[in-house]
């Protein structure tokens, strides 16, 4: 048998200590690695890119679940893998929220896999700018149908499901242009001043329920925005405005969503107007 002295107590003492240490270190990092939303279930429409797809994948980065929305299946497929691979969980939904229907299927898929809708990101635009004469009305059509009626109709639809849950989060993607005008974008204006008067009126109905609003109105950003421009003077003009400034990436517009969507739930940021540091205009 062996004999137990003052050396062999310190030392499973000591042994003990640094157990408990290594234990209370585990708990802090699992702490720290849990994000500001675990728990939360998120649904982004426009998630193909852009602002869309740098959010989807900032508030899985935060621990959301995270239903990613947009008409092209292939990279909503390529985003969700991704997210993944960062141990992040997300689901593609492939339609097109201009469509009344479709929109709403996009909250009831979501519904039915997690059982909730946390936050809702109105994310899906388009822009086509051009004088009013001689315009081609189907392009303003898309965008009233994307920018304003799409953002409406996936609101209206998740509506519902947040005031029986007793709280939620709604983030429209607006731009400066919902604040300022000027010519060739007078359609493409016209649909971003009604997100802003949208959302301002909603805020009010649903404050009490615990729903908060919020637009985040972001100045030139990096985008495929551009590329679709079918207005070839249009197109010149706005990509030579993006090279003579450094515009903002889709990545600083998904952090102002995390930054809003993260506040204690006493805090309802309203609005959030975030410009390219060197733009004058706009």
């Amino acid at each position: 048998m062996p004999v137990l002295g003052p050396e062999t107590g310190f030392l499973e003492e000591t042994r003990f200590l640094r157990f408990q240490y290594i234990i209370f270190v585990q708990d802090k990092r699992s702490e720290i690695v849990a994000g500001k939303l675990e728990g939360k279930v998120a649904l982004v429409t426009g998630a193909s890119s852009g602002i869309g797809e740098a959010t989807a994948l900032a508030l899985a980065a935060e621990g959301a679940r995270v239903a990613v929305a947009a008409r092209r299946a292939g990279r909503l497929e390529a985003l969700v893998k991704r997210i993944a691979n960062s141990g992040g969980e997300a689901m593609e939904i492939v339609g097109d929220v201009g469509d009344d229907a479709q929109a709403h299927e996009m909250v009831v898929k979501t519904l039915e896999k997690w059982g909730r809708v946390d936050i809702l990101v109105n994310s899906a635009g388009v822009m086509f700018p051009g004088t009013v004469l001689g315009a081609d009305t189907e392009e303003w059509r898309r965008m009233v149908n994307t920018n304003l009626l799409g953002l409406m109709y996936a609101t209206h639809a998740v509506l519902p499901v947040m005031k029986a849950q007793g709280q939620g989060h709604i983030v429209n993607i607006s731009s400066t242009g919902g604040r300022t005008t000027g010519a060739n974008f007078a359609v493409y204006c016209a649909t971003k001043w009604g997100v802003g008067a949208f959302s301002e009126a909603l805020r009010q109905e649903v404050c009490e329920d615990s729903i908060r609003v919020t637009v985040i109105e972001p100045g030139p950003t990096a985008t495929e925005l551009s590329d679709r421009i079918t207005n070839p003077e249009a197109k010149e003009k706005v990509e030579a405005w993006l090279k003579s400034i450094t515009p903002l990436e889709s990545e600083d517009v998904a952090a102002s969503v995390v930054y809003a969507v993260t506040q204690p739930a006493r805090v309802n940021v309203n609005e959030i107007l975030m410009r390219p540091t060197n733009s004058v205009a706009q």
